[in-house]
């Protein structure tokens, strides 16, 4: 009942992108604003002036990165061990995701994915250890669709729009996957730094920041 109410009394967004501002020019066609969204976000990283890293001052070893990781791991960490994953696993990983309506280009939301568990369970399961036991994870599951979404200013001009990007559902599962062996295997061998390393690691997040 509340879910039709809310549908009844909600205002209708509209997400339309306005005429764009390219080069002192006004586009209006869509596929061409869609090009030029595309151009500006896989290219905007080149234009903001990375700091060279002639401008790192590496006098001191807590300012050099490999110094610092030498300093604390003095022995070499064992390779990590990537156990297969259960049809439990992947169940209880859908599970735990929310349901959302939103979704990727395949058009298949968490709410599907859910709905569908106990018939896709099996495949899910074996493309995944597919995937664990290869190395290689799901080209298609890497693609994204990219929405611009409206920050402040001049709604005509590009920079001013930040792109939101939406993954497959499939690619989430995969990625708890991955994370929770990830995860376990730095916290068994104590790579985390902690503690008594937080000073060394301050100042080794900073470096890194400024490469």
């Amino acid at each position: 009942m509340w879910n039709i109410v809310k549908t009844e009394t909600q205002k209708i967004r509209k997400d339309e992108i306005p005429p764009m501002n390219v080069d002192g020019s006004v586009v209006e066609d869509h596929q061409n604003i869609a090009n030029v969204f595309n151009t500006y976000f896989t290219t905007v990283t080149d234009k903001t002036g990375i700091i060279k890293l002639t401008n790192v001052n590496f006098s001191t070893n807590d300012a050099y990165p490999l110094n610092y990781l030498y300093q604390v791991f003095t022995s070499q960490f064992p390779s990590i061990k990537i156990t297969p994953v259960t049809s439990k696993e992947i169940r209880e990983i859908i599970k735990s995701l929310k349901w959302k309506n939103s979704h990727g280009y395949d058009e298949i939301s968490m709410k599907i994915l859910k709905i569908s568990l106990p018939f896709i369970v099996s495949p899910l399961t074996y493309i995944c250890n597919r995937m664990l036991s290869t190395g290689i994870f799901p080209t298609r599951l890497k693609y994204s669709h990219i929405n611009p979404v409206f920050k402040k200013g001049n709604k005509t001009e590009i920079s001013n729009y930040r792109p939101i990007s939406l993954l497959t559902s499939f690619s989430k599962v995969f990625e708890k996957v991955i994370y929770k062996r990830l995860y376990c295997h730095i916290n068994t061998n104590n790579i985390l730094a902690r503690d008594s390393m937080a000073s060394g690691a301050t100042a080794l997040q900073k470096q890194l920041h400024i490469i």
